[in-house]
């Protein structure tokens, strides 16, 4: 099947609601860390402030993350995304009118942050699970790939749009275009029809954690990706967000600058995106796993600091990466656990993913003050060669095969009934 034929996916009237959906909020995810980040540095300069502000963000969204996955099995997945965008539409919406205003603090910045993280809570699981419920499975990987190619595309256009707006305005602005992304966001989810899937008897909300436990601890690949990501996270991600744009305002001229790095990073990730569309190979894990290693690239160019361009071809390499190796997982995930398990399982991926990036976020700036910004970027890097190494020798990630094209499974034996845009 070629790219043409694996872009009819797009055909299907409710995938199609959901991309353009997804795709317009993630540009706006895309506006966001660049905008706070200029915001808190504009406002005290320091990178533990922003530490404070981006862990805040992540410590709510990890503390609600397995209560959104089993909310979203429970009411929906498309009535969680649709209630996460109204919420996180207000909240920055409102750092967006404080900072114009220049009446914003810290505090405000970290707490409004940390409201939209716990919306966020709710989206991802659910983000996840509606995808096989809008299309039919033959074309999962297809949809999962475009979903990765929106995402991509938010990487790209939203530090773009970053950089022009904090060009000719102020981070207010930028967080002003943000907001208005996930009303529009919620305006297609109004729209979309998707399944419900009900299980006949409803337990309390222990048992079905403790359901999605199980699905989740029995599958080995499963959890030694995960555990894997979690260090992974807590090290690339602080260093790349916190000190990146410390080392951009430093030494590489500034926010537009890294702006350039962050669209680049997207730009890969677009590229990623592409080649997954017909990229499927024998053993997935395998690869997407083992692609990871491009993780500590643009941290050791930072550590220099390389010129700017060098870093930003750095990061366009691990965007890359970054969105095979997403692609491959998601689709793994969604192939071979029970779907309506779905968005518990995720919560509990996405959970143990984040775990440690709020206590990441929140060291690495005093960590950096004291070891030194180009020692801790160094050390980050190696960490980073060494997670997915570790993962790929694992034999249940080595030899787990998939079908080259999935074929259409039954139905779960589960009451189904369609939602109507007004639910």
């Amino acid at each position: 099947m070629g790219l043409v034929e694996r872009l009819g996916v797009l055909k299907e009237p409710d995938y199609r609601r959901l991309f353009w959906g997804r795709t317009i909020s993630l540009v706006g995810d895309g506006i966001a860390p660049i905008a706070i980040a200029f915001a808190v540095l504009d406002l005290t300069g320091s990178a533990t402030d922003l530490g404070i502000v981006l862990a805040a963000h992540s410590l709510l969204m990890i503390a609600l993350v397995l209560v959104g996955g089993v909310y979203a099995d429970r009411i929906s997945p498309r009535r969680a995304m649709l209630g996460a965008d109204l919420v996180r539409m207000a909240a920055m919406g409102v750092i967006a009118a404080l900072l114009i205003a220049d009446a914003a603090e810290i505090w405000q910045l970290a707490l409004l942050y940390a409201v939209e993280g716990a919306a966020t809570a709710f989206f991802n699981p659910a983000s996840s699970a509606i995808v096989p419920q809008v299309v039919s499975a033959a074309r999962l990987q297809e949809a999962n790939a475009l979903l990765n190619l929106s995402r991509s595309v938010g990487r790209v256009a939203g530090p773009a749009l970053a950089g022009v707006l904090l060009a000719l305005g102020t981070p207010g602005w930028a967080l002003a275009a943000d907001a208005l992304t996930f009303g529009l966001s919620a305006a297609f989810l109004l729209r979309l029809n998707a399944p419900l899937l009900r299980v006949e008897a409803v337990t309390s909300f222990a048992a079905e954690l403790r359901h999605g436990w199980t699905e989740f601890s029995s599958r080995t690949w499963l959890w030694v990706a995960v555990g894997s990501a979690a260090i992974t996270n807590a090290i690339f991600f602080p260093a790349f967000q916190v000190l990146g744009p410390t080392v951009a305002a430093s030494s590489l001229g500034g926010s537009s600058a890294w702006a350039l790095i962050a669209a680049c990073f997207g730009a890969g990730a677009v590229v990623g995106g592409l080649l997954a569309l017909t990229f499927r190979p024998k053993r997935p894990l395998l690869v997407g796993e083992g692609v990871l290693v491009v993780f500590a690239l643009p941290i050791a160019l930072l550590a220099g600091p390389s010129p700017v361009l060098v870093i930003a071809l750095g990061a366009l390499v691990t965007g890359v990466g970054l969105s095979l190796a997403e692609v491959l997982y998601e689709t793994v995930a969604a192939t071979l656990i029970p779907q309506e398990s779905l968005s518990r399982v995720n919560a509990y991926d996405w959970f143990g993913s984040l775990a440690l990036e709020p206590l990441g976020m929140a060291l690495i700036g005093p960590l950096a003050m004291g070891l030194g910004t180009s020692p801790t970027l160094w050390a980050a890097a190696a960490i980073l060669v060494a997670c997915p190494l570790i993962v790929v020798a694992v034999p249940s990630v080595r030899r787990l095969e998939l079908p080259l094209v999935p074929s259409p499974a039954p139905a779960p034996a589960l009451t189904v009934r369609p939602i109507e845009p007004g639910d």
